[in-house]
Order: structure tokens, then C-alpha cells, then sequence
């Protein structure tokens, strides 16, 4: 492997992403832009973001100050209609299909060619196609399990939905296992993620959490507005599925002991059914500017996520902010927090509700689940060291 040395031995890394990795209102785009950050500090990083929206200036400004090169590639809706049938013509997963253009291959083509990377660094498997087969040493960010979620979300699918979602679910199990000897390393996010991919090496891939911005995401005392929030793109099926489960089976077993208790539900692009949640002491925002506001305005975080796989960012920003939180144990798999005492862990609708009402009535016991959950994500989620176990991997590369 040749390395550019200019003055701190330091490698071009290309970046290909499935999205532009800013705003950070998605759990992906947070992950590129943190691990981004951090690479750039001893690396020259060159972004190339696959984009099927329009991106304003200020998104390109965010990452002018870590990249050498941004390059925004734009999928149009109309060849994406078309790449999805073909996909399904061929075998390969829908959703690496839509992101995959013929017309876009040659521009990451070109753009290699121009560069000369020294390692190329893919997250998700929605990129693969375009890089499999180069010869340059190459980096996957599995991140989520996709099989594993669309497995899940097809187990409460509507009846017309379940043969797409069975077929989806099968082609992305092939799709992880085959993608898996293209690449010289694979990360995820976590432990539980690792055990779903389906390839007999999985053990190979390596753990890479995500961090926690504490400098930006730290307490900030403010006037307690709502009683609960649950924050997250409200677009997301997971999201969308916590949300329901939220208002629909959760509050009314809380309101038969507190009926005045007021919940607000924060994020980009709420989905019909999540605005048709608001309500009589139920808010639901949209998106907001500064989401440290709407924790901050709550007396606890709630994130009962039922379906979905991968370490969920809200907890961790929610807990660094000192908001004593409560989640399922799906999500606690890949947070790995203590129950009882850093967190509080539900799985029923009656076991939610059961800790809400502690955490409202006894706030010596709220105040210890928060400062013990603010001192778990600090000793435990660091952006720094994370991508520090990203580089060495892509450094130590043969």
C-alpha cells in the first residue's frame, strides 16, 4: 500500500455514503459526519454522497472544514423507479437496487481514477455495488443489519406488504453474506448487530460504537414543559412503530393514574399516522432547529423501540443531557447500560407505564437514573476513541 506522507503520514480516504451526511437528523448521517470528523484530523478525506434530495450551501459548508474534495452525486427519482425493477429482475436487494445508477458508477469511477485513494470507506451495504470489485484496499460499515430489520418491520406488516417484505428480507441475507469477501474490513455498530449478520466469519467484523457529542449534547436546566419526549426521524418505521405504541397503549395506562400527563414526539418528517397522534396534551413537532430543547423541556426520554437494529443515538443523547431515560430491551442489547440503575428497561405496555409512574412520583429516584446514565455515556461513548478503532483498522491494512 503506497501512503501519501504530507507531513503527518497520513492516507486518502475515500468516503462513499448512500446520503450527504448533513443535517444530523438520521442515525447514518450522524455516524458519517462524527467518524468524517475525526478521520480528518490525521487523514485526507475525499466525500463522495450518492443524493436523491436538494442540498442547500450551508449542508456543504458543515463538511468543507474536514474534506479535500466533496462530491455530491444526484440519483433521479425517475432512474430509481427503474433501478428497483431491475433489481428485482436480477435478484439483488430493492434497496441496494434504487441506489444503484449506471450513470453514477461512471462518476465514482472517474473520481477514483482522479484521487488515487488509498482506502475507500463505504457505509451500508446500499453502496457495495459500486466498489466491490476494485482493487484497492476497502473498508464496509455494515452499521445496521438490514435483513434483520426489514425481517422485523415485515412481522407487523400489512397483509399486501408481507410478500414484498419476505422477498426483500431473503435477497438481503444473501446480499450480506456474499458482500462480506469483497471487503478487507467490516464494522458495526454493535455486539448484537454483529451476531445477525449472516456469514459463519461474522466474529471478524468489528465493533465500532458510535459516540456522544457531550460538549454540544450536556445539561441545560430549563423549564420541564413535558412530562415525556421521544425523539428520532418520525419518517422511520421503527420510529413510527415506537411512536404509536407510545400513545395508543402506553399513556392510557399512565393516565388512568396521571390523566393530565403531556408527551411531545420530536423529529424531521412525521409520518400520517404520527401526526395523527397529536393531540389532547399530545405535541407533535416536526422538525426542530435544536433538539437538545425538546429533551431538555422534559422530565424523561422515552424510546420504546420494538423493531429496527443498531445502537439508537437518541439514548445517548438524552442521557447526556441528564434525562433519566427508559427503553425496551431490544434497544438496551446494543446500548448494554445497567438496568435499574443507569436505565430503566420495559418490554410490555404495563412495564412502560410502570416506570413512567415512578420516575414522575419519586424524583430522588429520577435524579439517580439520570446522573448514573450521564456518567455511563461519558465513560462509554466517545466519538474520539470509537473512530480511533475505524482508523487502525484502515491504517493496518496489508
Amino acid at each position: 500500500m503506497t501512503v501519501h506522507h504530507n507531513g503527518f503520514g497520513c492516507m486518502k480516504i475515500l468516503v462513499l455514503l448512500s446520503r450527504f451526511p448533513y443535517p444530523l437528523e438520521k442515525g447514518d448521517k450522524l455516524r458519517a459526519y462524527h467518524q468524517i470528523r475525526h478521520l480528518a484530523k490525521n487523514h485526507e478525506i475525499h466525500l463522495c454522497a450518492l443524493n436523491d434530495i436538494q442540498i442547500k450551501p450551508e449542508y456543504r459548508k458543515a463538511l468543507d472544514p474536514f474534506c479535500k474534495s466533496v462530491h455530491v452525486i444526484d440519483l433521479p427519482r425517475v432512474s430509481a423507479a427503474w433501478n428497483i425493477v431491475k433489481a428485482f429482475l436480477t435478484g439483488k436487494p430493492l434497496q441496494v437496487g434504487y441506489f444503484f445508477n449506471a450513470n453514477a458508477k461512471k462518476q465514482i469511477n472517474r473520481i477514483i481514477n482522479e484521487i488515487q485513494p488509498d482506502h475507500i470507506f463505504c457505509q451500508l451495504i446500499r453502496v457495495t455495488e459500486y466498489v466491490r470489485d476494485m482493487k484497492i484496499p476497502k473498508t464496509l460499515d455494515y452499521q445496521d443489519v438490514f435483513s434483520k430489520g426489514v425481517d422485523r418491520r415485515r412481522q407487523s406488516a400489512r397483509f399486501y406488504m408481507k410478500p414484498v417484505l419476505r422477498l426483500e428480507y431473503k435477497r438481503l441475507l444473501k446480499y450480506e453474506h456474499d458482500i462480506f469477501s469483497d471487503f478487507d474490513h467490516k464494522t458495526i455498530i454493535s455486539a448484537p448487530d454483529r451476531d445477525l449478520i449472516p456469514h459463519p466469519d461474522r466474529e471478524k467484523i468489528e465493533v465500532v460504537i458510535n459516540g456522544v457529542d457531550t460538549d454540544f449534547f450536556r445539561p441545560m436546566p430549563m423549564e420541564k414543559e413535558y412530562d415525556l419526549v421521544f425523539t428520532g426521524n418520525m419518517g422511520y418505521p421503527p420510529n413510527v412503530n415506537a411512536a404509536n405504541f407510545l400513545v395508543k397503549e402506553i399513556l392510557p395506562l399512565v393516565r388512568q393514574k396521571l390523566p393530565e400527563v403531556k408527551v411531545m414526539l420530536a423529529g424531521a418528517t412525521p409520518h400520517p399516522s404520527v401526526q395523527a397522534l397529536a393531540g389532547k396534551n399530545v405535541t407533535v413537532t416536526g422538525w426542530v432547529d435544536d433538539i437538545r430543547e425538546c429533551y431538555g423541556k422534559a422530565r424523561i426520554f422515552i424510546a420504546p423501540m420494538r423493531i429496527g437494529t443498531g445502537l439508537q443515538n437518541k439514548l445517548l443523547e438524552a442521557m447526556a443531557m441528564k434525562i433519566p431515560s427508559i427503553t425496551s430491551q431490544l434497544a438496551n442489547s446494543a446500548l448494554k447500560a445497567t438496568p435499574e440503575q443507569e436505565i430503566l428497561v420495559g418490554q410490555s405496555a404495563q412495564e412502560f407505564a410502570a416506570h413512567i409512574l415512578r420516575l414522575l412520583e419519586d424524583a430522588t429516584y429520577a435524579n439517580e437514573i439520570a446522573k448514573n446514565g450521564y456518567t455511563f455515556v461519558h465513560q462509554n461513548y466517545n466519538w474520539a476513541s470509537a473512530t480511533r478503532k475505524l482508523e487502525n483498522l484502515m491504517v493496518n491494512t496489508p
